[in-house]
């Protein structure tokens, strides 16, 4: 990939974990690159590094560089690279975005994070300010569950109108009326994402572009079919199959990303240390529960 996308990624966007070393310890590089072949075995849309499942807030500065760089250069361009940017200050954000076009990503996934609450001017002009610095497509990221901002529809649809790299929004509320909301006041322009793993089903009917999720570290291939047969018109395998994998698409976000999407990868095969403190790991008996739900699934060993 050059690093310069104009055309939006359709399909699932699929995101790693970090591997840390035993004893909590730096990025473990080996199983970084393995957690990343496992899911490039499945040919997502793209791959999004340093996102939540990546635990990009326990990260340093350096550490968060590290991860940047060995993405891009373990994608090696065979799918577009996403880098996950979440900052208190614009200081700090813009300086990541330089890195991630300096080290050839394709694209940023912007949240903003805040202790104060922000205005919308703010917010626009955090955005503005990114995009001002790099010439990388931006993806507009809403989360106030996780950030402490909320973003309307109308000040996402109002940025991708007037900053020009901001193309592209990922909506992970949870709100389908958003969604709706996002479509009607960009007269459909607007390509979103969604985030919210419970909700797939029902913002690819809505007429999500794709599904940004950490479900492929576990799920292999099932969440591109599942949008592969949203995408053919076939609504009732797509439904069959949404109902089949919902469990673990609820297991894995009510446990914590990191916790389970790291214990389901070892219960497949794939040692990829503990999540980082505070994070714990997870208890034995959501073990046994996260393995039998995989086991009802026959999900396959990593390597297959």
């Amino acid at each position: 990939m050059s690093g310069y996308m104009h055309e939006p990624v359709s399909g699932i966007i699929a995101y790693p974990v970090t591997p840390f070393g035993t004893g909590g310890g730096g990025i473990d590089e080996d199983g970084f690159r393995q957690v990343t072949e496992n899911l490039l075995v499945d040919a997502p849309a793209a791959i999004s590094f340093l996102g939540s499942a990546g635990e990009s807030a326990y990260l340093s500065t350096e550490e968060w560089r590290h991860s940047a760089r060995l993405g891009v250069e373990t994608v090696a361009g065979r799918v577009p690279v996403i880098l996950g940017i979440s900052e208190l200050t614009t200081a700090a954000a813009v300086a990541k975005a330089r890195y991630a076009e300096e080290v050839g990503a394709d694209m940023l996934m912007v949240i903003p994070i805040a202790y104060w609450k922000l205005t919308d001017a703010e917010i626009f002009e955090h955005y503005a300010a990114i995009a001002e610095a790099t010439d990388l497509p931006i993806m507009a990221y809403n989360n106030p569950g996780t950030s402490g901002v909320d973003m309307s529809p109308a000040l996402l649809v109002r940025m991708v109108r007037e900053i020009e790299t901001v193309r592209y929004v990922k909506e992970s509320s949870g709100d389908l009326n958003r969604m709706h909301a996002i479509r009607m006041l960009s007269d459909d322009s607007v390509p979103f994402y969604n985030g919210a793993n419970h909700m797939a089903l029902e913002a690819l009917a809505a007429g999500a572009s794709g599904w940004c999720t950490a479900a492929p570290n576990l799920l292999g291939g099932r969440p591109q079919q599942l949008f592969s047969l949203m995408q053919a018109g076939d609504v009732d395998a797509a439904r069959s199959l949404f109902y089949q994998l919902l469990p673990v698409l609820q297991f894995i976000v009510s446990g914590g990303l990191p916790t389970t999407v790291k214990a389901g990868l070892a219960l497949r095969g794939l040692a990829v240390g503990n999540p980082r403190l505070p994070l714990q790991v997870l208890p034995d008996a959501a073990r046994t529960t996260l393995k039998g739900l995989l086991e009802g699934l026959a999900v396959e060993p990593v390597g297959r």
